[in-house]
C-alpha cells in the first residue's frame, strides 16, 4: 500500500475542517478545492468561491505550480490531457503527440512530484498480448481542476478574462465529481468488506482492464480470491442486466471472482434486490455517507499551501 495519504483521509479532513456532514455537498466542493487545506464557506455557490479563491489569485497559485512543473510545456499538456479523461499512458501519449520515451520520463517526473500516481491492474492478463498500459490519475483533485480548466486558458484568465473557462466549467461540471466518486466507493467496499473478509482481507483494490475488457472494480484478497464489481450513475435504478454484464466480462477475462458487488447512485430495481444472492452485495449513494461517519479533529491534515 502507497504511503502517500489516501483520498478518503483527504476528503475526511476536508469534510471536518469545513464543518461539511453531507456527502454530496462534501464532495461537490473536493472536487474543485480538495487537497489544498483551504477553508471553503459552502453557504457561497461554487462559482463566487472559484472567482474568490482560485480566478482572483490566478498569479500566485500558477506561481507555486510551476515550482513543480517548471512551467514545462510537456508536462503541462500531459497533466490537462489527463485532467480530461484520458487514463491510459498509451492513449495519453497519442492524443499529446508524445513519443513513448519522452512521455514515461515526463510521467515519472510528475509522479515523483506526487501530481499523478499510476493505477496497474489488479490482476494482469492471461495472455501478455492483451495487456494495456498502465492507467494514471492526479494525486489531487484541486490540480485535476487546475489543469483541465484553467491551465489550458492562461493566457485569457491571466489577463482578468475568464470567458473560457467558465464555458469549459459549465460543460464539465455536471459529470466531473464521478471519477473522485468511483475512488470513494472503492474505499467504501473495503470498509464494507473487512468484517467478512477479516480472516481473508483484501491486500489490493482498484481496477482490471485489458485490451478487450474492463471492470471498474477488482479486489484481490490474501487467498487470491476476487471481489469484481461495476459503477452505474445514471438516474434509473440499475437493473438485474448489470450484474449479468458484470459476470460476463469477469468469464471473459478468466477471473476467480467469488463475490460481486454493484453500486448504483439511483438504488436498484426491485427484481435485481429480490434475485440478488448471497455472493452479491448492493450498494447506493446511501451508503457512501458512512464514508463521513465518526469525524473528529483527529481526521484533519496539515496542509503546507498558502491559505485563500
Amino acid at each position: 500500500m502507497s504511503k502517500r495519504t489516501t483520498l478518503l483521509q483527504h476528503f475526511r479532513s476536508f469534510a471536518y475542517q469545513n464543518n461539511i456532514r453531507d456527502f454530496d455537498t462534501a464532495l461537490e466542493y473536493f472536487t474543485v478545492f480538495g487537497g489544498t487545506g483551504w477553508s471553503v464557506d459552502v453557504s457561497k455557490s461554487m462559482e463566487v468561491l472559484i472567482k474568490e479563491k482560485v480566478l482572483g489569485n490566478y498569479e500566485p497559485i500558477h506561481n507555486g505550480i510551476t515550482r513543480f512543473t517548471h512551467g514545462n510545456a510537456l508536462y503541462h499538456m500531459l497533466l490537462s490531457i489527463i485532467a480530461l479523461g484520458e487514463s491510459h499512458e498509451d492513449a495519453v501519449f497519442k492524443k499529446g503527440r508524445v513519443g513513448r520515451d519522452k512521455g514515461e520520463e515526463a510521467m515519472d517526473y510528475l509522479e515523483m512530484k506526487s501530481l499523478l500516481r499510476f493505477d496497474v491492474s489488479v490482476e494482469k492478463p492471461l495472455k501478455s498480448s492483451d495487456g494495456k498500459s498502465d492507467r494514471v490519475f492526479f494525486e489531487l483533485p484541486f490540480m485535476r481542476f487546475w489543469f483541465a480548466t484553467i491551465s489550458p486558458y492562461y493566457k485569457s484568465i491571466s489577463k482578468g478574462d475568464f470567458t473560457e473557462f467558465e464555458e469549459k466549467w459549465s460543460a464539465l461540471r455536471g459529470n466531473f465529481s464521478i471519477l473522485l466518486s468511483n475512488f470513494l466507493v472503492l474505499e467504501l467496499v473495503k470498509q464494507s468488506f473487512a468484517e467478512k473478509f477479516a480472516d481473508d482481507p483484501i491486500v489490493s483494490i482498484g481496477s482490471y482492464y485489458d485490451k478487450q475488457v474492463q471492470i471498474e472494480i477488482l479486489a484481490k484478497r490474501k487467498s487470491g480470491k476476487m471481489l469484481a464489481g461495476e459503477y452505474k450513475y445514471s438516474k434509473k435504478e440499475a437493473n438485474i442486466n448489470m450484474l449479468t454484464s458484470l459476470k460476463e466480462k469477469c468469464k471473459k477475462a478468466e477471473l476467480n471472482i467469488t463475490d460481486y458487488v454493484l453500486f448504483s447512485k439511483n438504488g436498484f430495481a426491485q427484481e435485481l434486490e429480490q434475485s440478488k444472492e448471497e455472493d452479491v452485495t448492493l450498494l447506493s449513494q446511501v451508503h457512501l455517507s458512512s464514508l463521513l461517519d465518526g469525524l473528529s479533529k483527529d481526521d484533519l491534515l496539515v496542509y503546507k499551501n498558502r491559505k485563500y
